[in-house]
């Protein structure tokens, strides 16, 4: 065991431990209510009026349903810790990376390629350049690209425009356009670079079995591809910096056992509307806390399919790239670390890239990653289990941190409990809702995941609104992977805008209704959450989540009419 490995385990437990502790400190665990509270209800409430339909339906009520529900609630307080636990150990390890100023290079050796060239005259240059070009290996970088007219030269001009020796670097531009149009302009940008003295390849195939995944295995059976100890990959909206692979490489190169560099994304339209706001939120806590701590204590987290640089003999080794998920990426992480192999995060490495500027095109997103994920989850709890090479340790932080708690609990608990359990509950007086798990819980995670960004407190309230509405796709999503239903390996494309997102002209009211239908889940949850909240409003009961209630209502209505934040990036917070 590693002492990463050990210190994870170590501060693990203490989260879960300080969580337990503060509970029954404040008396706030106590069940040997579950045990009471369903009779002591069914005798306090009275029927009114000596109605029989009164008297019937509250007898149903006591004896039936709060029962089944209390279940309910007592499951989502079980995962409600899960989650807290889960969410203070990556932000405490996160606080403690930044703290003590802990860096990969620590861990892992890294050293600059090649050197500069002795003095002397044109022909001893000329050798001494041949000399450093030789140190700096092969290297492929692959572009996947799918009708993307809006961006394709941005990605193909910042991959050309890398630093690297050209004699030892082969960009692979994999089209999978079904726009003859749009295929020809690229076919064309791949010409015009290649002419300036770039080995640029411009691939296609005939179909697009696999989506991703295939283009990249398709990429990877070319001759050209085999010479290459390493392949870098970039989304056809993601720009590098120059200096990418100068950073990233020499970590493969002086550690054998390193299979994958992965950096950080950046955001070029962040700032572009509120929904893209409360997209980045949610994405910085990812990058800053979840794959930080996971590299920093595992040397394991999901590659984001994106910005990252592959080991040949990694994916290989693994089993190469395979489309039977919508996360090919997660799916290859998780196959080389089980063969042994290590990762590295770079959280200082930034590489640009786009959101998702409309909210059909986001919840499309969320879809595939949300359902991915779980039936991922589903596809690989045996090959953890029995592999040979990573510790027990990590195998439970595999299956239980990485994958049941984020791609199955998170989404339950989320939608389960705040859109369906608490709105019930004010027509539900025998229920019992404990104030640590309704009020403490989402309070502490609030504050976990707030103390990584800082600077995104003041779209907070936005972003538990539209987290709320989102909890609904990502749950569906979750169980259409976990069970397989028909529309769990559905690919889409994200639609990008490109250099339009950044047009200052571009304005546009705070709530723009698109001219497209209306999303029918959203308005029916709406008219459920603000009826649950009328009736709480009207007959006061032991709680009041009226105001609460109304404000989801109000975010699954606008959403159910694509009403979404697009405030132009001047007049945003």
């Amino acid at each position: 065991m590693e002492a990463g490995e050990a210190a994870a385990a170590l501060l693990f437990l203490l989260s879960a431990a300080v969580s337990l502790v503060a509970a029954v400190s404040t008396g706030a665990v106590d069940f040997t209510y579950l045990v009471t509270v369903v009779g002591e209800g069914s005798s306090s409430s009275s029927p009114g009026s000596g109605a029989w339909w009164h008297e019937a339906w509250v007898r149903v009520r006591s004896r039936a349903v709060a029962p089944a529900l209390q279940v309910g609630v007592w499951a989502c307080m079980v995962m409600s810790v899960m989650l807290v636990v889960e969410a203070t150990y990556n932000s405490a390890v996160s606080v403690a990376v930044r703290l003590v100023g802990w860096r990969p290079e620590r861990r892992f050796k890294w050293e600059p390629l090649g050197g500069a060239g002795a003095g002397g005259g044109d022909e001893e240059k000329g050798e001494d350049a041949a000399v450093a070009a030789a140190a700096y290996p092969m290297v492929m970088v692959q572009i996947p690209m799918y009708n993307e007219l809006e961006v394709y030269k941005l990605s193909i001009g910042a991959v050309c425009e890398l630093k690297w020796p050209k004699e030892r670097l082969i960009i692979q531009v994999l089209d999978d356009s079904t726009d003859a149009f749009i295929k020809n302009l690229v076919e064309l940008e791949c010409e015009d670079w290649a002419s300036k003295g770039l080995n640029i390849k411009y691939a296609t195939r005939s179909g697009r079995k696999g989506f991703k995944a295939g283009a990249l295995k398709k990429g990877m059976e070319c001759d050209y591809a085999k010479q290459c100890e390493y392949v870098a990959i970039f989304d056809a909206d993601f720009q590098p910096e120059p200096d990418f692979l100068l950073r990233t490489v020499p970590f493969l190169v002086h550690n054998q056992n390193v299979a994958l560099v992965q950096a950080r994304w950046v955001f070029v339209n962040d700032r572009v509307s509120l929904l893209t706001r409360v997209q980045k939120t949610f994405l910085d806590y990812h990058f800053k806390a979840e794959q930080e701590a996971g590299s920093a204590t595992f040397a394991f987290f999901s590659f984001n399919g994106t910005a990252g640089v592959w080991r040949t003999e990694a994916i290989n080794d693994a089993g190469g790239w395979k489309d039977r998920t919508t996360v090919e990426d997660m799916d290859l992480a998780v196959r080389a670390t089980l063969k042994g192999w290590k990762f590295i995060y770079l959280g200082d490495l930034k590489v640009k890239s786009e959101l998702p500027s409309t909210y059909k095109a986001y919840c499309r997103q969320q879809f595939r990653w949300s359902c991915g994920g779980a039936n991922l989850f589903r596809k690989m709890i045996w090959d953890v289990l029995v592999a040979k090479k990573v510790s027990s340790l990590k195998k439970i932080y595999m299956l239980y941190s990485f994958f049941l708690v984020r791609r199955v609990v998170a989404p339950a608990v989320a939608f389960i409990l705040y859109n369906f359990i608490i709105p019930v509950s004010v027509m539900i007086p025998e229920l019992f809702l404990p104030i640590w798990g309704i009020a403490y819980i989402p309070t502490a995670l609030l504050i976990v995941t707030a103390i990584r960004n800082p600077e995104n407190l003041h779209t907070v309230p936005l972003w538990i609104l539209f987290e709320s509405v989102m909890s609904m796709h990502r749950l569906r999503a979750a169980v259409a992977g976990l069970l397989q239903l028909q529309e769990f390996n559905q690919w889409i494309v994200t639609k990008k805008v490109g250099n339009n997102a950044l047009d200052e002209n571009n304005e546009t009211p705070l709530l723009q209704k698109s001219r497209k239908r209306v999303n029918l889940p959203e308005i029916g949850l709406s008219v459920f959450l603000i009826l649950c909240a009328s009736y709480n409003l009207v007959f006061h009961g032991k709680n009041s989540f009226y105001i609460n209630l109304y404000l989801q209502g109000l975010a699954f209505f606008l959403l159910g009419l694509n009403c979404v934040g697009t405030l132009p990036g001047h007049c945003c917070f």
